[in-house]
C-alpha cells in the first residue's frame, strides 16, 4: 500500500473512533449553560475529517441537529463569515475566518514560543521530524510541528488529533496524572485499532502508562502509523501537572527502539525538562 493510501486509510479509521465518541470529556452542565452556542458549534464542528463540504441535510446529520436548527444556525454562520456556500450551489464549508479562532489560540500558547527553538535545533540538529503536542480529553494534539530532512507521514498538520493512550506523547504526559484520570481516559477512548500493531487492551495500555511513569519518557512503535517509532516525554508545570509533550518521530526503515532510546532519547528529554523549567521558571 501506497504512503498516501495508508495516510487516508488511517484517517478514516480515526474518524470512525471519533464517530463513537463525543469530542472531549464533558463537565457536569450548569444553569449558565448557553445550548444554543452549543448546536453552532457543532455545526462548526460537523465539518471535519471526510465532511469537507456538505449539504444542509448533511450538516444537519453530522452536527445531530434537527433540520430547522440546522437551518438558522447555518446562516447564522455564513453571515458571520465562518461558513460559505459554494458558488451555483446548495452545499457549505468553512470559511477562512475559523482560521482567526486557530491563530488567536497558537499565539496565546506561551509555551509554543517556549518549545519553538528547542524544536527547530533538533530537527536541524537529527534532520528528523519533532511535534509538540498537548492533552485535550482522550486525544493529542499537534501544537507545533517541523519537518525533518526524512519526512515520516504527511498527513499531520498543526491542530491534527490522535487518540492519546496510543501514541507516546500522550503515554508521557498521562504518566503524570492520577490513575482514576488515565483509566477515564482509557475508558472514554474507542477501542478501535489505528494499525494492526496497535495496543487497544485497557490493561496493557495502564501498564504502558505506569512504564512512562517510571521512566520518565514514553516509546511507541506503530501504534498510529506503520513503521513509525515515537519518543516523547512529558513538560509539566510547577506542580508536575503535564501540559505538552515533546515529540520525535521517526521511520523504522532507519531507526531502531534501542537506537532512538540511545540518540533521540536525551534530546527529547533535555528540551521537555528545559522548557519546564523555562516556562514556569526553577
Amino acid at each position: 500500500m501506497s504512503a498516501d493510501k495508508a495516510g487516508h486509510a488511517r484517517t478514516a479509521r480515526i474518524a470512525r473512533q471519533r464517530a463513537q465518541q463525543p469530542l472531549r470529556l464533558q463537565p457536569d452542565r450548569s444553569t449558565l449553560f448557553v445550548g444554543s452556542v452549543e448546536k453552532a458549534f457543532q455545526v462548526l464542528e460537523a465539518f471535519r475529517d471526510a465532511h469537507r463540504v456538505m449539504s444542509m441535510a448533511e450538516i444537519a446529520r453530522a452536527a445531530g441537529l434537527d433540520r430547522s436548527a440546522t437551518q438558522r444556525l447555518v446562516h447564522t454562520l455564513e453571515q458571520l463569515g465562518y461558513l460559505r456556500r459554494l458558488p451555483d450551489s446548495t452545499n457549505y464549508g468553512l470559511a477562512s475566518r475559523v482560521l482567526r479562532l486557530s491563530y488567536n489560540y497558537l499565539r496565546s500558547r506561551e509555551i509554543i514560543d517556549r518549545a519553538t527553538p528547542y524544536l527547530l535545533e533538533m530537527t536541524h540538529a537529527l534532520g528528523e521530524t519533532s511535534n509538540l503536542h498537548e492533552l485535550d480529553g482522550h486525544e493529542i494534539v499537534f501544537l507545533a510541528r517541523f519537518v525533518g530532512r526524512h519526512l515520516v507521514n504527511v498527513d499531520f498538520a498543526v491542530g491534527s488529533r490522535l487518540p492519546a493512550v496510543y501514541t507516546a506523547s500522550g503515554r508521557a504526559m498521562l504518566s503524570r496524572l492520577d490513575v482514576a484520570v488515565q483509566q477515564e481516559i482509557i475508558r472514554a477512548t474507542p477501542r478501535l485499532a489505528v494499525t494492526p500493531h496497535t495496543e487497544i487492551d485497557p490493561a496493557l495500555l495502564l501498564s504502558r502508562i505506569a512504564e512512562a511513569a517510571e521512566q520518565g519518557y514514553a516509546i511507541a512503535q506503530s501504534q498510529t502509523v506503520i513503521g513509525d517509532i515515537s519518543v516523547a516525554a512529558a513538560i509539566t508545570d510547577p506542580h508536575g501537572a503535564p501540559i505538552g509533550a515533546i515529540n520525535i518521530s521517526v521511520p523504522a526503515t532507519r531507526w531502531t527502539v534501542e537506537r532512538v532510546r540511545e540518540q533521540l532519547l536525551p534530546h527529547v528529554l533535555l528540551a521537555a525538562t528545559s522548557i519546564s523549567r523555562a516556562r514556569f521558571g526553577s
